[in-house]
């Protein structure tokens, strides 16, 4: 027998449950609901107290579908997929033309993506873009993304991603800071090593750049660590320390001064780490391609892979 009618009234429920178990995450459902974890938590327990049994085991910083769970996600998952499919095909085709939902890191998305944006807006003003910051690897089916910068090794590319450009490093600071003639040596006891605490990429960290430079003996002045690398440029724009620069994110920045190459005839340390372009399977309007062809653009005229003086 049917679910009646009567009782399908609490579909805000199921979105939730269906949300979390896509995640097995909480707080990731809530991030894609714009909600807070104590809201999708409490929806959890309102459908788990309407059908009278758990949905999820809970653990310690964990959860996993319940075999009830296990049986309800297998039937209401595909459901909500065609929802999202049969809505999105309904939109008014103009309105299907225009919108473009782009995601990239927060960092690349700050410091490359950003700055950029006048010259698509010059070029395509009827295309309608929505950015989509996150560190988070997004679904892109799951949340209706079109397009995904990602940032990888380059032997392990995104299946059918388009490479935009590599990765470099070059030690940068503001011009104010550098002293005719310094080099780094000179300058790591007098001044604040500017670090993006992340572990997961050791080469954009400092001690791999001094240890390539024989310079792990050295101490800085002191450090500060940042969790996000935008943080990192822009506490070195505002003249607090040394950083690592991205070739391809301070590449504008070293154009026109606003930092500068700590060594003169230094060169850009290449990494085995790329950027690149992935497009959702079936996101094909206008509007996507046209930002995919200016994306592609930009890449190109985007200096990454050589020196920057």
């Amino acid at each position: 027998m049917s679910f009646p009618l009567t009782r399908l009234t609490q579909l805000d429920l199921l979105r939730g449950f269906v949300a979390v178990a896509r995640r097995m995450s909480i707080t990731l459902a809530a991030q894609d609901l714009c909600l807070t974890q104590s809201a999708v938590s409490r929806q959890i327990a309102a459908l788990e107290a309407n059908l009278g049994c758990a949905l999820f085991l809970r653990g310690y910083r964990s959860i996993k579908l319940s075999p009830e769970g296990e049986r309800l996600f297998r039937r209401v998952d595909p459901a909500f997929q065609q929802l999202q499919d049969g809505l999105a095909e309904l939109l008014a085709p103009a309105q299907r033309r225009g919108s473009v939902t782009l995601t990239a890191s927060i960092g690349v998305a700050s410091l490359w993506l950003l700055p950029r944006l006048r010259g698509l807006q010059q070029r395509h003003p009827d295309i309608d873009l929505r950015v989509a910051a996150s560190d988070r690897v997004m679904d892109l089916r799951a949340d209706g993304i079109d397009l995904a910068l990602r940032y990888c090794a380059m032997s392990q590319p995104p299946a059918g991603s388009a490479r935009l450009f590599g990765e470099a490093v070059l030690p940068v600071a503001h011009p104010a800071l550098l002293a005719q003639g310094q080099d780094l040596a000179e300058l790591l006891p007098q001044q604040v090593l500017l670090e993006f605490d992340d572990a997961r990429r050791p080469w954009l960290q400092w001690a791999d750049t001094l240890a390539a430079r024989g310079l792990s003996a050295r101490q800085p002045r002191a450090m500060l660590r940042f969790n996000q690398y935008d943080q990192v440029i822009q506490a070195c724009l505002a003249g607090q320390g040394l950083a690592l620069g991205r070739v391809a994110l301070v590449a504008p920045m070293l154009a026109d001064g606003r930092l500068r190459a700590i060594d003169a005839q230094a060169v850009a340390q290449p990494c085995e780490h790329a950027y690149w372009l992935l497009r959702r399977p079936g996101s094909s309007t206008p509007a996507v391609q046209a930002v995919v062809d200016w994306l592609l653009d930009e890449a190109a005229l985007t200096p990454a892979d050589a020196g920057a003086r």
